[in-house]
């Protein structure tokens, strides 16, 4: 959702996502909750953070606790590597209503501390 929403700010940026173990494929409920919202997320195949490894880049951001904890050391230049932490709504139990609201609440979170981030470190940079 993070990949999403960093493209909906400027679509000129350079924007991956990668994870420790990624799923064969994207969460429906993340694309369905972010077609909500207009972005269509359903085309990102999940990649596995060590295709980026060597590359350059100017943030590496970890969203997770269980990424922040195993994420690997990036052998390429990064400027800046920062961690903003949230749940996995898609480990969420309970009724069909209580987890898509907690992907509705983490979406929610997501957008608002990334946004943040846009504004105050990119945006403002340009």
């Amino acid at each position: 959702m993070a990949h999403g929403f960093m493209e909906s700010f400027d679509e000129e940026l350079y924007v991956r996502s990668a994870g420790t173990e990624p799923a064969p494929a994207i969460n429906a409920t993340a694309a369905r909750v972010m077609a909500e919202l207009g972005i269509d997320i359903s085309d990102h195949v999940p990649h596995l953070v060590d295709e980026y490894i060597d590359e350059e880049w100017d943030y590496v951001i970890t969203v997770c606790d269980n990424a922040n904890e195993t994420c690997p050391v990036f052998r390429g230049k990064v400027k800046h590597r920062l961690h903003f932490g949230f749940e996995d709504p898609s480990l969420a139990t309970g009724t069909t209503e209580f987890i898509l609201g907690e992907f509705y609440r983490i979406r929610d979170m997501i957008r608002e501390r990334f946004y943040k981030f846009y504004k105050e470190n990119i945006q403002d940079a340009l």
